[in-house]
């Protein structure tokens, strides 16, 4: 298949926050209440670049419990704000992770997955680390599947997630939509990853490929992006030690 160059985004483009272009996509009312057992779950949240200084005390307030934070993209973005995020977080008493944002046109999963662990994204078993987090959504610099086949964006998830695990320990997460998954993506992860699902609606609807259960569904952007753990609190924590 023909690869297409794409040109390079800008220095104001690098960073791309989670979910921003499924909900260009996909749209979804950002407001909507979840249906979820609050008995049976735990609320968290995920930022970026884009919420600079967070007032970790006032969302640990709020009800926030865990929280991810964007460490890097492809493999020329560093989030300038990652330490007072990931490091604000914990200290605040959330159980915290990082995430990366894919550019799997860019270079290989290996490449992004070793950029990533170097920049932020390891795992340590300390209680309060989640594994990383792999964000797989649409391309905001051109073609929706990167100019991959449903095979080669496979097999891109397959290097990013081995070469994760072989530095860390642990499979990465996998944050996706349905939508794009099936779109893109016709490997099966369901064994080793956990899913972290998008979808901006009061319900979590159909699941990607082969995946049975969700582990973190991330169900609005207003005022920032909000999410919900599939289980209690000491399940959130049996995810963080492994």
């Amino acid at each position: 298949m023909t690869q297409v160059t794409e040109e390079q985004p800008s220095a104001s483009e690098t960073d791309t926050p989670m979910g921003s272009q499924i909900r260009k996509h996909e749209g979804g009312d950002p407001q909507i209440v979840p249906t979820v057992d609050t008995l049976a779950t735990v609320a968290g949240m995920d930022v970026s670049g884009h919420q600079r200084n967070v007032d970790w005390q006032s969302w640990w307030n709020q009800g926030m419990r865990f929280a991810f934070v964007k460490a890097t993209e492809g493999t020329g973005y560093k989030n300038p704000y990652f330490a007072q995020q990931y490091n604000g977080s914990y200290n605040v008493g959330m159980i915290r992770g990082a995430y990366h944002f894919a550019l799997p046109d860019r270079s290989s999963g290996a490449a992004q997955a070793n950029y990533f662990v170097d920049n932020g994204g390891g795992w340590s078993k300390d209680g309060k680390t989640l594994p990383g987090a792999l964000d797989m959504e649409y391309n905001p610099y051109g073609n929706t599947c990167y100019g991959k086949t449903k095979n080669a964006m496979t097999a891109w998830v397959k290097d990013f997630s081995d070469t994760y695990h072989a530095r860390t320990g642990r499979w990465p997460v996998i944050y996706t939509s349905t939508s794009w998954w099936n779109r893109c993506v016709d490997g099966d992860f369901s064994s080793t990853n956990p899913l972290w699902i998008a979808r901006y609606a009061s319900a979590v609807g159909q699941l990607p490929h082969s995946w049975r259960i969700w582990t973190i569904w991330q169900h609005t952007s207003s005022p920032l992006d909000k999410n919900t753990f599939n289980g209690a609190y000491d399940r959130l924590q049996a995810l963080a030690n492994g």
